[in-house]
């Protein structure tokens, strides 16, 4: 098994665990959640949360699957379906909420999780591009 081959298992397991790990975290009973303080530097403590959960789903999406090399457009393509795969992840994960007993849905949780997503995406591209 290749060197590359290997780092794209590892890289796709990792991705796996990531997306179950924000499936559990936003579908736990918010009773069994640890009790933070209402805000980190003037922000809502759980906006900040769910920017930093999906922050890593795009460099996560560019690691785990083969990320376009060469061309620009490539890049943007990969880039922004990356985005759009995040941002149907997130918003499924607030309508599920709505569903359960012990949470609520809140589009403003989901607007931190487009935000984490835009940024990181942004990152992504520009690492992309300047490979080249």
């Amino acid at each position: 098994m290749g060197k590359t081959t290997t780092k794209t298992i590892l890289s796709r397991v990792l991705f796996l665990l990531y997306v179950c790990a924000v499936c559990l975290i936003c579908f736990a009973d918010s009773s069994s959640l640890p009790r933070m303080q209402r805000f980190i530097f003037g922000l809502p403590t759980d906006k900040v949360v769910h920017f930093i959960m999906f922050a890593p789903f795009p460099i996560l999406s560019y690691l785990s699957f083969d990320h376009p090399s060469g061309k620009p457009g490539r890049s943007v393509l990969f880039v922004f379906l990356s985005l759009i795969a995040g941002a149907a992840l997130a918003y499924s994960t607030e309508v599920i909420q709505s569903y359960l007993p012990s949470r609520s849905m809140d589009i403003k949780d989901f607007y931190a999780d487009a935000l984490a997503l835009g940024v990181s995406s942004i990152f992504i591209l520009l690492v992309d591009l300047t490979r080249k």
